[in-house]
């Protein structure tokens, strides 16, 4: 029954495959210099129920001691002893074109010892880029939607109270530089590099404009003139070609799991004339060791223990199927279903396929 299912599935996932319709531009592809930037800093967690940093974490003392004295309160480092406070790693991600005042939603995750964060507030930590500089800062209240309480013999906790999120935490502060100012040309960027995939993107474009606007540069870029009536007018430009349909073009690919007894198989995939044969050997071998000891109260004889074997061989008998040079993923499942195959023998199967050179198609195993 549950290969019944996996059969069924993968029909209908290839009856979709055949009528589906073009995709856009914009899901395959991206305009250089438009992307999204990651940002890091180093802040302080405050207001915890005593599951903060313990005393032999000493960064945590040392950032509470500088946080004071920018604050104007001096004092001595040997008298503070904090556990409601827990040093923290934030991260964010800045979108493309993000203005000043800009929301962010910020992760907040523990670099010390600290048992929970759960329920602090994050004071105001910069945010820094790969080029050091402070592009938005964040402060609020950490959730973690987590518990974490225990004593001496027992304790309870429930999902992962040393990290959280602080929603629209952070504030922009400093803008990117704008990529698509004063551009005359513009590069297009493939999500996954193909020869076929990039001159087709080419072709809809300059079908689109009516001129050779698009061209390729290499099989993961196209590179895009902008147009003289679109001058100055980039965005407009932009917006008239991401939208068009253009259908990708995939390599042959098998992909095995064998943890899980997945397999995934692309659309082109081709065998060539070969005989599959596949058959179960099962071996059962049970032990019942009996014991055998005098009768009470004999003189002689001593206690032994006799070995007893059961041993059972059963071999499924299976037929030889040839599948035909030139054979679609469909029927390959067809003739390997009448094997009566299950996930896990056709990840077998399909190795040895490739390994006899049959299998036309990139075989990937995670």
């Amino acid at each position: 029954m549950y290969l019944n299912r996996i059969f069924i599935i993968c029909a209908i996932l290839l009856l979709l495959t055949s009528s589906a319709h073009a995709i856009r531009i914009k899901d395959i592809a991206s305009f250089e210099g438009v992307r999204e930037n990651q940002l890091v800093g180093y802040g302080l967690v405050v207001g915890l129920s005593g599951s903060g940093d313990s005393d032999q974490t000493r960064f945590p003392i040392q950032s509470v001691v500088n946080m004071l004295e920018r604050m104007g309160v001096t004092v001595n480092r040997a008298d503070i002893t904090v556990k409601n406070v827990a040093a923290v790693i934030v991260t964010a991600t800045l979108p493309p074109f993000a203005k000043q005042g800009n929301r962010l939603d910020v992760t907040v995750s523990s670099l010390g010892d600290s048992k929970s964060i759960a329920g602090g507030t994050l004071v105001m930590t910069p945010l820094k880029g790969g080029d050091n500089q402070v592009y938005a800062v964040a402060q609020g209240s950490v959730l973690t939607n987590s518990f974490a309480f225990g004593g001496s013999a027992a304790s309870a906790q429930k999902n992962h109270p040393t990290a959280g999120r602080v929603p629209n935490g952070g504030l922009v502060e400093r803008e990117l530089p704008n990529m698509l100012a004063g551009k005359t040309s513009l590069r297009l960027n493939l999500s996954q590099a193909d020869f076929t995939t990039a001159f087709r993107i080419a072709n809809v474009i300059n079908d689109k404009f009516k001129s050779q606007v698009a061209t390729t540069a290499d099989p993961g870029t196209v590179v895009l003139q902008i147009p003289e009536g679109y001058a100055n007018r980039t965005v407009e430009f932009v917006a008239s070609l991401e939208t068009l349909e253009v259908k990708p073009d995939i390599t042959a690919k098998v992909v095995l799991n064998e943890r899980t007894g997945t397999i995934v198989m692309g659309d082109n995939v081709r065998i060539s004339t070969v005989a599959v044969s596949h058959g179960n050997l099962s071996l059962v071998i049970k032990e019942t060791p009996q014991v055998s000891q005098p009768a009470p109260f004999s003189k002689t004889g001593e206690t032994v223990v006799v070995p007893r074997t059961e041993m059972k061989v059963t071999e499924e008998s299976r037929r030889l199927m040839v599948v035909p040079e030139g054979a679609s993923i469909g029927d390959v499942i067809r003739a390997l279903n009448l094997l009566g195959v299950t996930p896990r023998d056709l990840i077998g199967i399909l190795q040895a396929i490739k390994a006899a050179g049959a299998l036309q198609a990139d075989l990937t195993i995670i």
